[in-house]
């Protein structure tokens, strides 16, 4: 079985951090949010692996390599896609990858909790043509939506105005060849992309077997600084301490907490669940429960929480707490007075922000 990985699009979403950085790259729990759906596919023993890149390729090749950091027989190859025509046109460019076999195909700005290890075993031992994964959602309008009747799908329509169901499709797919003639049967949306959503309709009604599967436990579609931070609290819930970068005497650490190699912290509150990277300095400063700040930042005087803070970033002397927020590479954010009472932010890389 293969596996293929959607890494183009534009990340429109959450300008203005992807004008310079693919949106998959963005970490969650300083890992880059491509490299969960990596992980799952190999986890579930897929070796051969195929990446659907666009105009932030070079980037995404460089951040992947060739996969042998998820092991020594993973392979990737990258396939091209220089306009985002939609998920089933993705599927039809990457034929000559896939060929006969059976694959999944994942979206590469989602993080599936429970993996997929036991999916893959339910699609090789059942053989449907195609297995969707869906869950309940609050605002199925903004998803693709099944509609399930006897528990057997009947209907899929792409961002319905009214929703037949509160079933979003997880960006989680797995299809065997017949998926082919779908995509090459069907026409592009009023959106000009060929839906992913429109080539299982046809596999419907063309007798084909689609079996659903509820997914238990969390997912999240990371295209929102909102469902990225919930993400990275999600994750960070799970993690275990480990402490090997410097914490001097007059600061305290509590809760579950990774302090990497290279980290000082200094007269400071590291409150877990948080990450503190490689190189980065704490001085004089509170980090709160879900805060994850990358490798070589430099953090004094400040209250962070709830927050991601990306490589290189300084914050020095902010009288308010920060909560909320995504900040990106290379920011630098200082107090000048008089100083304001709250702050949230959302900051592109290579920023420079002077509070008055």
């Amino acid at each position: 079985m293969k596996g293929l990985i959607l890494s183009g699009g534009k990340g429109t979403r959450l300008r203005p951090l992807t004008f310079t950085q693919a949106k998959q790259l963005v970490p969650v729990a300083n890992k880059p949010v491509l490299f969960y759906g990596i992980e799952a596919l190999v986890e579930a023993g897929i070796r051969d692996i195929g990446i659907i890149v666009g105009d932030t390729k070079n980037e995404i090749m460089e951040a992947v390599g060739d996969g042998q950091r998820w092991g020594v027989d993973v392979r990737i190859t990258y396939i091209d896609q220089p306009e985002p025509l939609g998920l089933a046109h993705a599927v039809l460019i990457s034929e000559g990858f896939l060929g006969e076999e059976p694959f999944v195909m994942y979206l590469g700005d989602n993080i599936l909790k429970s993996g997929i290890h036991s999916l893959v075993k339910e699609f090789e031992e059942r053989r449907p043509n195609a297995l969707i994964l869906l869950t309940e959602v609050p605002n199925p309008q903004m998803f693709g939506v099944a509609e399930l009747r006897d528990g057997k799908v009947v209907r899929l329509v792409e961002k319905p105005k009214q929703p037949a169901s509160n079933l979003a499709l997880v960006g989680v797919y797995m299809f065997d060849h017949h998926v082919f003639e779908a995509v090459k049967a069907i026409k592009p949306s009023w959106r000009d992309e060929l839906e992913i959503t429109d080539a299982i309709q046809y596999l419907v009604d063309h007798g084909y077997a689609v079996q659903p599967h509820l997914v238990s436990g969390w997912w999240k579609d990371t295209g929102k600084i909102e469902d990225i931070l919930e993400a990275n609290r999600l994750i960070l819930e799970g993690i275990s301490s480990r402490v090997e970068g410097e914490v001097d005497e007059a600061s305290r650490v509590n809760g579950q907490v990774i302090i990497e190699k290279g980290a000082a912290v200094r007269s400071s509150i590291i409150r877990g669940p948080a990450i503190i990277g490689a190189e980065t300095e704490i001085v004089d400063s509170y980090i709160g429960p879900f805060t994850s700040i990358q490798k070589k930042c430099r953090i004094v005087k400040t209250e962070i929480e709830h927050s991601i803070i990306l490589e290189g970033s300084e914050i020095v002397d902010i009288g308010s707490r920060i909560d909320d927020s995504l900040i990106g590479r290379e920011v630098r954010i200082f107090k000048c007075p008089p100083k304001p009472q709250v702050y949230r932010f959302m900051v592109g890389d290579k920023s420079e922000i002077g509070l008055k």
